[in-house]
């Protein structure tokens, strides 16, 4: 499977794992609570934890087709960064799915409130494995302040798409299906983004919830040999 081969070769084959354990598992329980409780409506959850894995397929192919072309110019290299842009804020969404639990007195409150948390923190964790992919790659061409330059202008945009996605209920395949409902949205969108400070607000609080989430968890990540560390100042 070329997936698989791709994710291996980005050295992602434990990280990807997990991934798939901790998603198998929201889907399991998003099941047992449709059949079991007949509430169909948390099926939503499960489209958009599939929407939260193809970042990462198209960042790992973008930088895939670079390396057998060596091209930035290349067409297909660029289609498929574009792609990855466009579905990439489908990875942070399911946080504002919790909009779904803001009704008070709902009996069910606890058990849909953790079940979004776990889709939305696997959906988020699927996205940042894409994003450091794509950020080690332009770090690697441009250098380091590039590539977190980079980062900071990729949240931005990604707020922006989740901002989109909730508030005027775009899609990212408008892009293809219906762009002048793109166009009309966007527009619209950023209208109420330089007029109403309540939407404002939203944009610039998402954008700095996803960077620096994201360069915690990147940090986190860049610790190395930390059983040895440990063992280190035990023999001290």
């Amino acid at each position: 499977m070329k997936f698989l081969r791709l994710v291996l070769k980005q050295n992602l084959g434990l990280p990807v794992f997990r991934l798939v354990v901790a998603s198998g598992t929201c889907c399991a329980l998003i099941a047992y609570r449709i059949f079991a409780g007949c509430e169909v409506r948390h099926a939503y959850l499960i489209w958009n934890l599939f929407l939260a894995w193809l970042p990462l397929l198209f960042a790992l192919h973008t930088v895939e087709r670079f390396h057998q072309t060596a091209d930035l110019r290349d067409r297909k290299f660029l289609a498929l960064g574009v792609a990855w842009l466009l579905f990439f804020p489908n990875a942070p969404y399911i946080f504002t799915d919790l909009v779904h639990v803001l009704a008070k007195g709902r009996p069910t409150f606890w058990t849909e409130l953790m079940l979004i948390l776990l889709a939305a923190l696997t959906g988020f964790l699927a996205g940042f494995l894409s994003l450091q992919v794509m950020h080690a790659f332009v770090t690697r061409i441009w250098g380091r302040v590039v590539g977190w330059m980079f980062v900071t202008i990729v949240c931005g945009l990604a707020a922006f798409g989740v901002y989109l996605g909730r508030f005027t209920r775009l899609n990212s395949w408008d892009v293809l299906w219906n762009p002048l409902r793109l166009v009309h949205r966007t527009g619209l969108g950023a209208w109420n983004l330089a007029t109403q400070w309540q939407h404002t607000k939203f944009l610039i609080l998402f954008s700095l919830f996803l960077l620096l989430g994201y360069a915690m968890l990147y940090a986190l990540a860049q610790r190395k040999d930390d059983g040895a560390t440990f063992r280190d100042r035990s023999v001290e």
